[in-house]
């Protein structure tokens, strides 16, 4: 399993717990969520590897882990990741270098192998 799996599944309780403690809180989260990701006039695709480039620069992990997976569902490429993850790098330097390839290597995980969807 790949460091994006095992954050996601280490996550996967003890969310599902504080989201039934909290569950207002929580709901507001998901429309939030839901409404920001949404297809606009940018595709959800693009949003997903643009919150994907943040949770770089804000370093989380789980963040990674989550829009990584998102953005390979939502059909991101290779390419597209790659060069916005450069952007991470001009905008927070040094650990861009750190979390950049964790959100590399976490995109990879979640993406078809090549030839699979060509």
């Amino acid at each position: 399993m790949s460091h994006a799996r095992d954050v996601i599944e280490e996550l996967r309780a003890p969310t599902r717990s504080l989201r039934q403690a909290a569950p207002e809180a929580w709901a507001g989260f998901g429309q939030l969520h839901d409404a920001a990701l949404a297809d606009g006039v940018l595709p959800a695709r693009v949003k997903e590897v643009i919150a994907l480039v943040i949770a770089v620069v804000k370093q989380c992990d789980g963040c990674i882990a989550y829009h990584a997976k998102a953005a390979a569902a939502r059909g991101a490429t290779p390419q597209e990741v790659a060069e916005a993850l450069s952007v991470a790098l001009l905008m927070d330097g040094g650990t861009a270098t750190v979390y950049g390839p964790r959100a590399w290597d976490a995109y990879l995980d979640f993406a078809p192998a090549p030839g699979v969807d060509d």
